[in-house]
């Protein structure tokens, strides 16, 4: 048997290595075996094999004329010139771009989050981030989940902080599952069940609600759904501070999540709320799905994973 190997016929497009190719220009370019073995660092019997190799690939034509000094490109040589040049070109090409994505995502982080986990979980993560990283450049948008995997699965986001608030289509991501979190429903300070501890929400079914939606299913008031009552939104407020000061003036209440409870004013009062058999809020880092991380995603990931680690020991 040959260890040439097999030959490429009419019906089969030749594979060709770019190595050969690099010889070949180099010998192209020179003119000479042994000038462009010393330019490539290579001993000439290397080239020569290069050469050799490509010459079958291309069908068995000589690419070059042996001369008493130096070579010469064949007709077919010349042929072959522009598309190797191309050819090494576009591959230099692409080596450069993924050096430079690879420089330019080693160097930043971009990441999304719902607003409640700004309060507590993202600035203990980000501090604890930067503190160990300083070189990184770290840029946030805040927004509601489905939105943000939106911008995660775009390409616009690296990671995501989501939450199962929203019924986004979460499967189709990698979570990384940071904590579970309560509900509490905020009322003013002076209302009738405040201090009053833990209560069922149906206690409250004849309320006016302040949500970040008109509708309840898909927020936080998909638990009031759960026992059994549609809440009535007198009030839609997005912002959690904002929804503080309705509750103050006595134009309704609101549920909160527990990342939020520790930025509650004075004036507001927290009851948890009883919600037996209902699954606890659950707080993802949402990553695309087979997308490779980079050691910055990593890198926050744990950092994510060591706040929200510190916030469950004060929620228990």
């Amino acid at each position: 048997m040959s260890s040439m190997g097999p030959m490429p016929n009419q019906h089969e497009s030749p594979e060709v290595s770019t190595v050969w190719l690099r010889a070949f220009l180099e010998v192209a370019r020179h003119g000479s075996f042994t000038v462009a073995a010393r330019t490539l660092g290579w001993t000439q019997s290397a080239v020569s094999r290069q050469i050799s190799s490509l010459e079958r690939a291309m069908g068995g034509a000589p690419l070059f004329d042996r001369l008493p000094r130096g070579v010469r490109l064949t007709e077919a040589g010349r042929v072959l010139v522009p598309y190797a040049e191309a050819v090494t070109e576009s591959l230099h090409g692409a080596l450069r771009e993924l050096g430079a994505l690879r420089e330019v995502a080693g160097t930043r982080l971009r990441f999304g989050a719902f607003a409640t986990a700004d309060a507590a979980l993202v600035p203990l993560a980000v501090g604890a981030f930067r503190a160990r990283h300083p070189g990184i450049l770290v840029s946030r948008e805040e927004g509601f989940t489905p939105g943000l995997l939106d911008r995660l699965d775009a390409g616009h986001l690296d990671l995501a902080v989501v939450s199962t608030t929203g019924r986004a289509p979460l499967d189709a991501f990698d979570l990384h599952h940071l904590l579970d979190e309560c509900l509490y429903v905020a009322v003013p300070s002076g209302h009738p069940l405040a201090g009053s501890g833990p209560v069922r929400l149906g206690r409250l079914s004849d309320a006016d609600w302040i949500s970040g939606s008109s509708r309840p299913e898909g927020t936080l008031l998909d638990a009031a759904l759960r026992q059994g009552f549609s809440p009535r939104v007198a009030h839609v407020v997005g912002e959690w501070t904002a929804k503080q000061g309705y509750v103050a003036a006595g134009l309704g209440v609101a549920l909160v999540p527990a990342l939020a409870a520790a930025s509650v004013r004075p004036d507001v009062a927290l009851l948890p709320v009883l919600d037996e058999g209902a699954p606890a809020r659950a707080v993802y880092a949402a990553i695309v799905r087979g997308r490779s991380l980079t050691p910055a995603v990593e890198a926050f990931v744990g950092a994510l994973r060591e706040a929200a680690a510190k916030i469950s020991r004060t929620m228990a």
